[in-house]
């Protein structure tokens, strides 16, 4: 029950720290945002013309999407975290860590450490969450 206790402890700690990094990586997304304004607004600059205004809507939208998205997933990192932290919703805690895995690398060994540890029996019991019973034969 101490190793449960301390290595849920430590995971709380690290989904807060992977949740920050996560937050600030989907910043740079913004970049994207600011290359469609400077399509869309800035003067075009010698001799050639200036690209469509398409491709400015198009790096605008593309970057706000991957912004939100990044956003919205280093939000749900940190809640896995106060989750972890308070024990309680099992199943959001598990499932936010298999989403986790799918973003190198630091997602990936953070969610895969994650479902190990969640996967005990004794860790469910610690969270409230009934395990099956075998059958005894």
């Amino acid at each position: 029950m101490e190793h449960d206790e301390e290595h849920l402890r430590l995971l709380a700690i690290f989904h807060y720290i992977v949740g920050g990094l996560a937050a600030l990586f989907s910043c740079f997304a913004l970049m994207y945002v600011g290359f469609g304004c400077l399509m869309l607004y800035a003067p075009a600059q010698g001799q050639g013309e200036p690209p469509p205004a398409f491709m400015g809507w198009f790096f605008i939208a593309f970057g706000a999407m991957f912004f939100l998205i990044g956003e919205a997933m280093a939000v749900c990192i940190l809640l896995a975290g106060r989750y972890l932290r308070r024990r309680q919703r099992y199943w959001f805690v598990f499932v936010n860590a298999c989403v986790q895995c799918l973003f190198m690398p630091f997602g990936t060994i953070l969610g895969v450490f994650t479902v190990i540890v969640l996967s005990r029996r004794s860790v469910k019991e610690i969270f409230g969450v009934a395990s099956p019973i075998a059958p005894t034969v």
